[in-house]
């Protein structure tokens, strides 16, 4: 992609994103993300109603007068961006390229993230970690986050879940929310490195997949190649049997990551690229608040 074209794209994205986040889901992202907790803020008289345990004793004995203690919340966060940048990213037979669609969901949490004066950054993997950009504030740095995400070429095209989780628990030390956004096409098992990783920070996931993912049409003699491995054969999508198996191979991948996610009570939905992922988004954020 030319540096034309890839400017095109991202003043597109970040259009049609920014937007998103400040007419639809800033009241959603900050109910759904509310903060690592209370900060002091004043000590001013008690009112009926207080919480009698917020008395400030010390004020309270110099004004002869109960005072009590209030708090603030303590909105800001840091979010990290979990990405797969894997070569199954690149597929869209019915509907946009994944990769677009990632893309899109990514700017759209990174604008409301800054909407909330939190920090955004983001890690791009494969079977490896491609990328870390460190998490700062900004439009400037949201853009070039879009910018790799569009046009980022990794070295290796295959899937490695867990070794993107493992790296970023040990990378970020401090609590933080993390979005894993994946079409989860990994058959390795990345369950506990996710349990480690979502008892130390507040993880959710995304799945984003091309429903011929899911499902081989029937168009006969065709030639398929996998993104990932480069391997390529012909196969006969008319036959019952061949159609079957490949559904068998999609329903099993999807039981691994229902399994492993709820097993951790990880927050997650999964969305089609042919999809709104305006109404997805809504759910997962409904789906916190309502907590």
């Amino acid at each position: 992609m030319d540096s034309n074209e890839l400017l095109k794209k991202v003043r597109k994205i970040e259009i049609k994103t920014r937007g998103l986040s400040q007419n639809i889901f800033a009241g959603e992202y900050h109910s759904a993300f509310k903060g690592r907790g209370m900060m002091f803020s004043e000590v001013r008289e008690y009112q009926y109603g207080d919480d009698i345990r917020d008395i400030d004793w010390n004020v309270t004995a110099r004004q002869n007068r109960p005072h009590v203690k209030v708090y603030e919340e303590e909105r800001e966060l840091t979010v990290m961006l979990l990405v797969d940048v894997s070569g199954s990213r690149d597929f869209g037979a019915a509907g946009p390229e994944k990769r677009e669609i990632i893309a899109e969901i990514a700017a759209t949490l990174a604008f409301s993230a800054i909407q909330n004066n939190d920090k955004i950054g983001a890690l791009f993997f494969s079977d490896r970690v491609e990328k870390f950009i460190v998490p700062k504030k900004g439009r400037r740095h949201i853009l070039y986050i879009i910018r790799e995400l569009l046009d980022f070429k990794p070295e290796n095209n295959g899937t490695d879940i867990g070794a993107a989780v493992r790296y970023i628990t040990d990378a970020i030390k401090k609590r933080c929310t993390m979005f894993l956004i994946s079409d989860f096409i990994d058959t390795g098992d990345y369950r506990t490195p996710i349990t480690v990783c979502a008892n130390r920070h507040d993880l959710m996931a995304i799945q984003v997949y091309d429903r011929r993912d899911a499902e081989m049409p029937d168009v006969g003699l065709m030639r398929v190649s996998d993104l990932e491995s480069g391997a390529s054969r012909w196969i006969d999508t008319s036959s019952a049997k061949v159609r079957r198996a490949y559904s068998r191979w999609w329903y099993d991948l999807q039981q691994r990551m229902n399994s492993t996610l709820r097993g951790c009570r990880i927050d997650y939905v999964s969305m089609a690229t042919d999809e709104d992922y305006v109404k997805a988004l809504m759910s997962l954020f409904k789906n916190r608040s309502a907590l």
